[in-house]
């Protein structure tokens, strides 16, 4: 099943689809209209993103050009065959650009390198893909977001006891290098932690990574100091798992993105930290670099957004709660 949340344009060959004339030597006043394609939609992460692009568009019509945002992905976040098939359906349409955030960094090559043979450019965001047939990679610096978590678990357990790495899903691009991060860290800088998982995966949803979490804890739960979930439903899983047993707040836990039930959890004391992107400049980045390549502007093959540690003790500070909270609400309405 997909989920359209903004309006497709009306007709397939505007001034704004893949004829050279929609970018023409960097004039204003042209129409371009942007397929952007998160990896699911139903995370908090996916709205922000998209009230990012919507933001972008706002701007850039406001400027002089016309921006039309089409909003469309899977609704499951494993559903790779999906996405696949979106791509090839904005490239048969003739948007003038897509802004993807890959599924899987192998799976969306080919349906990328064919939209671009076929005139239609590509920003990736949020994760990587293994193509350099692409216009620009706008994400977070995931590395560093896994590291600062292991900073924060380590700090937490004063260099010593048993953690466990609950992996996201494999050929995540986003996630893998949030593990390797916290995992090289967590090596180097506190040798008397021990990594006793580290080889499962939450999958998809919540549900998901509820039941992994479920069997991790049943296994391991009784010895464990310390967790680390690198992505919003993963965290989630997890979180329900250890209130389920009464561990929530006494097994630390050190998670990734924001939303209501985690910010609430940390107010709570059951969940020790979280890696905060800025999904809201991811996607309002991704759309102004889009339309800049169209208008035959210079931009950045990568473009770093930034990652935050977000914790009980900071959280309420002017510069978390700008990214705990932005103001999705104020774009999407009406979408």
């Amino acid at each position: 099943m997909l989920i359209a949340l903004a309006a497709a344009c009306s007709g397939g060959a505007d001034a704004g689809s893949k004829q050279p004339a929609a970018g023409a030597s960097g004039s204003a006043g042209k129409t371009f209209t942007i397929a952007v394609v998160p990896k699911g939609t139903t995370h908090e992460f996916w709205k922000t993103i998209h009230a990012g692009a919507i933001q972008a568009a706002q701007e850039l019509t406001a400027s002089g050009d016309t921006v039309r945002i089409i909003w469309k992905g899977p609704l499951r976040e494993d559903d790779r065959e999906q996405q696949v098939q979106v791509v090839e359906g904005f490239t048969s349409q003739g948007v003038s650009g897509i802004v993807l955030a890959p599924l899987d960094n192998r799976a969306l090559v080919r349906p990328v390198e064919e939209a671009k043979a076929a005139g239609v450019p590509t920003v990736i965001f949020d994760s990587g893909l293994e193509s350099d047939q692409i216009v620009s990679f706008v994400a977070t610096d995931n590395y560093k977001g896994g590291e600062l978590c292991a900073e924060r678990l380590g700090s937490l357990l004063s260099g010593k006891g048993k953690v466990l790495l609950l992996r996201y899903q494999e050929g995540s691009a986003s996630t893998t290098e949030r593990e390797k991060g916290f995992a090289d860290k967590m090596k180097s800088a506190y040798p008397g932690i021990t990594l006793v998982s580290s080889d499962q995966y939450a999958g998809a949803t919540r549900e998901t990574a509820k039941r992994t979490s479920e069997n991790l804890l049943n296994r391991y739960g009784n010895e464990l100091a310390g967790i680390f979930t690198p992505n919003e439903s993963s965290t989630d899983g997890m979180l329900l798992a250890l209130q389920d047993i009464a561990k929530a707040g006494k097994i630390r836990l050190v998670g990734f993105d924001a939303s209501k039930s985690l910010l609430d959890a940390m107010r709570a004391k059951q969940l020790d930290g979280v890696a905060v992107q800025n999904p809201m400049k991811m996607g309002y980045l991704a759309v102004k670099t889009m339309v800049a390549h169209l208008k035959n502007q210079p931009v950045e093959k990568r473009i770093d957004t930034g990652v935050s540690l977000v914790t009980p003790e900071n959280m309420d500070q002017p510069a978390s709660k700008e990214l705990t909270n932005p103001p999705v609400d104020r774009y999407l309405s009406g979408q």
